[in-house]
C-alpha cells in the first residue's frame, strides 16, 4: 500500500521531515543521552526495535530501562539523540523537537493499574474511545473484543474495587489494546501480583502478542519474565545497553561476566582458570581439568599475544550431569550439599577448592561427602577473559 505523506519544515536547520502514516511500528533510538542534573542516566543508547517485536528492557533497579521507555513514550525528553517510529522523526534533540505522546501511536500500561474507581470496567475501557469520538457501536465492539481477549468480559459491569489485582491488571491491559495501538508499552505491569498470577499473566501477554501482532516494549527486572515472553531482550547496565539478543542467545552466551551472573536461576557457576592460545586454539586449565576449544568457538575478543592469562569458566547448573559411577571423561567430585526441592534438586559439588552447582529434574538424594562424577559437555562452557570480563569462547 502506498504511504500518505506530509512534510513538516524544520525551521531551525532548514530541513524537511517527511511523515508517513501506516500500520508499522519500527522504532530506532540513536545516540540517546538523558541527564537528571549531573546524573547521566542514559548513555549513548542505540536500539532498534523491529515491527512486531516483543522487546523486553531488562536490568536491575536504576539501570535506565524505565527511563528509556519514558523517552519512547514522550514522557521524558532526552538532551541528545534522535528517535523515529516507522521512519517518522519523533525526537531530534539538536532541534529541540519532541513529538507529543498523543502523536506517537502508542499506549502505556503502568505498574499501578490507574483505573477510574468510580467507573465500571466497561466504562474504564470505553472512556478513551469516547474521547476519540467513535460511534457507540464501534466503542461497544472494541470494548467487548478487548474484554474477551483478556477473558474478563463477565466482569464488565463491576467496579475496580470489586476485582482482584490480577483482574484489575487485565482491565488495564484491555483498555490499552482497545484502541488498537501500533505500539504497546508495559512498565513492570506484573510486579504487584503474586507468583501464581504472574505466571498466568505471562501466558496471557504472550498470547496477546501473538494474536495482535502489536510491537511491545516491556520493562522488567525479572529475568524469568524476559526469558519466557520476549522475542528480543535489551540488557541494561548502569545507563548503557550491555547486550541485545534473543532470549536463547542471551542465556547461552552472555556478553560479559556481569551479564552471565545476572541471567539464570539458579545462578551460573563461575570458576577461575588459566588460558593460553596455542596454534589458534584456546587451551584452558582449571580444577575441572584441561580443555581445548577450537578456533570456530572463539569470539573476536582480542587475546594476549603470548603466554597464559586469567580466565573464568561459566557453566549452567543444568548442563552438569551427576553420575554415581565412573564415566569416561567425567570429573571426580564430592557432594558438598544436596537440596531436593520437589520438582528439582540443586546439588553443590566440590572439585579441588572450587564449589559449583548442578541441577537435576525431580527429587534426587545424595549423601554428603559422597564421591560422584560430574559430566560436563565442554561445548556448553563459556570462557571469559578475567581482566576484561568479556566473553572469549561461546557455548555451542
Amino acid at each position: 500500500a502506498s504511504a500518505q505523506t506530509s512534510t513538516r519544515v524544520c525551521k531551525s536547520r532548514n530541513c524537511d521531515r517527511t511523515e508517513r502514516k501506516n500500520d508499522m511500528s519500527r522504532i530506532e533510538l540513536k545516540h540517546i543521552d538523558k541527564f537528571y542534573g549531573s546524573n547521566h542516566v542514559l548513555r549513548d543508547i542505540n536500539l532498534t526495535i523491529e515491527d512486531g517485536d516483543f522487546m523486553t528492557l531488562l536490568g536491575p533497579s536504576g539501570c535506565g530501562k524505565t527511563t528509556t521507555l519514558r523517552v519512547v513514550s514522550g514522557l521524558e525528553k532526552p538532551q541528545n539523540g534522535t528517535m523515529t517510529i516507522d521512519g517518522v522523526e519523533m525526537i531530534n534533540a539538536d532541534d529541540a523537537y519532541y513529538a507529543e505522546p498523543s502523536k506517537r501511536g502508542l499506549n502505556l500500561v503502568f505498574q499501578s493499574y490507574a483505573l477510574w474507581p468510580h467507573m465500571t470496567v466497561y466504562d474504564n475501557i470505553a472512556f478513551g474511545l469516547k474521547i476519540q469520538k467513535m460511534s457507540k457501536a464501534e466503542i461497544d465492539r472494541r470494548v467487548m473484543d478487548s474484554l474477551r481477549m483478556m477473558r474478563i468480559d463477565m466482569y464488565k459491569d463491576r467496579y475496580p474495587t470489586e476485582l482482584s489485582g490480577g483482574q484489575q491488571q487485565r482491565v488495564a491491559i484491555a483498555r490499552a489494546v482497545a484502541s488498537s495501538p501500533k505500539l504497546l508499552l508495559l512498565d513492570e505491569p506484573l510486579s504487584n501480583l503474586d507468583a501464581k498470577l504472574r505466571i498466568d499473566m505471562r501466558a496471557e501477554l504472550q498470547r496477546l502478542h501473538k494474536e495482535l501482532g502489536t510491537t511491545i516494549i516491556y520493562v522488567t527486572h525479572d529475568q524469568t519474565e524476559a526469558l519466557t515472553m520476549s522475542t528480543k531482550i535489551a540488557l541494561f547496565k548502569a545507563g548503557e545497553l550491555n547486550q541485545v539478543a534473543t532470549p536463547t542467545e542471551l542465556y547461552n552466551n552472555p556478553i560479559d561476566l556481569e551479564a552471565a551472573d545476572f541471567i539464570g536461576n539458579p545462578r551460573i557457576n563461575l570458576l577461575d582458570g588459566k588460558a593460553e592460545v596455542i596454534n589458534g586454539q584456546l587451551v584452558v586449565k582449571s580444577d575441572l581439568g584441561g580443555h581445548t576449544f577450537p578456533a570456530e568457538h572463539l569470539t573476536s575478543e582480542e587475546f594476549p599475544k603470548s603466554g597464559e592469562f586469567d580466565c573464568v569458566l561459566a557453566i549452567r547448573p543444568e548442563q552438569i550431569v551427576i553420575s554415581t559411577q565412573p564415566v569416561e571423561g567425567a570429573i571426580p567430585v564430592t557432594i558438598y550439599a544436596n537440596q531436593p526441592a520437589g520438582s528439582e534438586t540443586i546439588t553443590t559439588l566440590k572439585a579441588g577448592t572450587d564449589e559449583f552447582l548442578a541441577k537435576d529434574i525431580g527429587q534426587i538424594r545424595y549423601d554428603l561427602d559422597q564421591k560422584v562424577w560430574a559430566i560436563i559437555d565442554q561445548d556448553k562452557i563459556n570462557i571469559y577473559n578475567k581482566e576484561t570480563t568479556r566473553l572469549i569462547k561461546r557455548a555451542v
